[in-house]
């Protein structure tokens, strides 16, 4: 077994998850704390609010996703390590940044973009369909880099 390899592999997985993770969390968050006070003015809203704050959360999904892709390539998750070289092992580590940091990014600024349609939809309930539309474009570039991060992926060969 290359130790070496795995680790690396293990810390793309990690990235993959983490930084993904940090950006859902980011944009639930602050999609949460604009609802909230919707809700607190207007009960019936919390649907809507559920809602538009779970978006930024398939962020999170991506991120896991590729991690699981990384992990079982090094074999970790049976606990049959695979023959993993220091290359190929690089190569996993490398394939966890694009998905980490376009989530990152991506989960954030939907929060944002979110947070704003709560007062949109504050205004007028029937617009939730564009708002989640404008949460839609950001998303996209997460989507970006979970397909990046899986072609490097599929790249390496064991």
């Amino acid at each position: 077994m290359e130790i070496l390899g795995v680790s690396l592999a293990v810390l793309g997985a990690a990235l993959a998850a983490g930084l993904a993770g940090a950006g859902s969390t980011m944009g639930v968050s602050q999609t949460g704390q604009a609802g909230a006070g919707l809700v607190a003015e207007d009960e019936s809203q919390f649907g809507n609010v559920l809602l538009l704050s779970a978006l930024p959360g398939s962020q999170a999904i991506y991120g896991l996703l590729a991690s699981i892709i990384i992990l079982q390539n090094t074999g970790v998750l049976t606990g049959e390590f695979a023959e993993l070289s220091w290359q190929n092992g690089l190569i996993l580590a490398f394939a966890g940044i694009p998905v980490g940091i376009t989530c990152l990014a991506s989960g954030a600024f939907q929060g944002k973009v979110l947070a704003s349609g709560i007062q949109v939809i504050a205004k007028d309930k029937s617009k939730i369909g564009q708002v989640i539309i404008l949460a839609a474009l950001v998303e996209t570039f997460a989507v970006f880099g979970l397909l990046i991060s899986i072609l490097m992926i599929n790249g390496v060969q064991i």
